[in-house]
């Protein structure tokens, strides 16, 4: 008997404490508010670079409401271009319920979504917002259109195939001013090292393992000839890769006539252009690249492959830049003729 009351007295003491268990439980619910209608101060933004300081538009939305127990909740606004769902999002941990990012911060945002420079683009925000990752919740959707800008940065590669002087150093570019700057140069087989100015008091060299330092010694080009060259500012890497197409010009007007060719000079400004300022007789000339005709273009401003001679009816000192459809240089022609089209300016100076 004493042992039927003992177990008796056990279960219902393991009731009492499972009870109180679910009790405490139920007091620990928390309901959190489901994420508020976002507004924007414009949809259509103007970008225009001198404003870059300058709030771009201020997005605004609730605060989100916890009742029960606190929990913290994250409120983050996504950024993505149109059509694309939101499936590689850039997004922004907001502590506040408005967020005013600048011209310079938008620009940069959409240029890294995949906006086009010069192109009106489309993109699209929405908040997100919830306590949890599987309980998250999703404001409207608004559509926002403006027209990216050329944001370039650069720094500079002074090295032996310019006599080692910073302040006539070719440069590498960053379109975006992401910190990774790209650039393609001549080299002579030399040395050469990065400044982020056009001077030594700051200067990066190699830390091996493709990783730069400013403790690092002179960074190796490898054999002659044009390179793509890579640096992350971020990460502090670098990369250097070999270009395969050389760009010139060649005719009767240029100073190597028919026989040969006037290579023209990558120009790092973001563009993928090629330039070069020579002096023209009377005559005709074409563009072709790797000094052979199996690639070349010809025409009017609007280039085609295979196109006419361009013709030079007056003798002087010209600027030549030329655009081509292929903007990769480190692509090999070998394995495909990419170059199908380009175009090109010629100016008298």
């Amino acid at each position: 008997m004493k042992t039927i009351f003992l177990k008796s007295l056990a279960l219902s003491l393991i009731t009492l404490s499972l009870w109180s268990c679910k009790k405490e439980e139920t007091q620990t619910v928390s309901n959190v508010s489901v994420a508020g209608t976002l507004t924007a101060s414009a949809t259509t933004l103007s970008l225009v670079q001198a404003n870059g300081a300058k709030p771009a538009l201020t997005l605004t939305f609730p605060a989100p409401t916890v009742t029960g127990y606190t929990v913290p909740v994250t409120s983050t606004l996504q950024f993505d271009l149109k059509g694309k769902n939101f499936a590689t999002p850039k997004e922004y941990v907001i502590s506040n319920t408005s967020y005013s990012p600048t011209v310079n911060d938008f620009n940069t945002m959409m240029l890294a979504l995949g906006g086009k420079i010069g192109t009106s683009t489309q993109l699209e925000v929405r908040l997100k917002s919830g306590a949890a990752a599987n309980a998250m919740t999703y404001s409207n959707v608004i559509t926002l259109t403006a027209t990216p800008y050329l944001a370039s940065a650069w720094i500079y590669v002074p090295g032996n195939y310019q006599g080692w002087v910073p302040a006539t150093a070719d440069s590498l570019v960053s379109t975006t001013s992401n910190g990774i700057y790209i650039g393609v140069i001549k080299f002579d087989g030399g040395n050469f090292k990065i400044t982020p100015e056009k001077k030594w008091d700051v200067a990066y060299g190699d830390a091996g393992s493709g990783v730069i330092s400013t403790t690092g010694g002179d960074m190796a080009s490898g054999a002659a000839g044009l390179k793509q060259l890579t640096v992350d500012m971020n990460a502090k890497t670098w990369r250097i890769k070999d270009v395969n197409q050389i760009w010139s010009v060649i005719g009767d007007a240029t100073p190597g006539k028919w026989d040969a060719d006037t290579d023209m000079k990558f120009i790092n400004d973001g563009k993928d252009g090629y330039k070069i300022t020579l002096n023209l007789t009377v005559g005709e000339f074409k563009f072709r690249v790797n000094h052979d005709w199996a690639i070349n273009l010809g025409g009017g401003p609007n280039l085609t492959l295979g196109g006419d001679n361009i013709k030079v009816t007056t003798a002087g000192n010209y600027t030549i830049t030329l655009n081509v459809v292929d903007s990769d240089p480190t692509n090999d022609l070998k394995k495909g003729t990419f170059i199908k089209s380009g175009s090109y300016t010629i100016v008298k100076n």
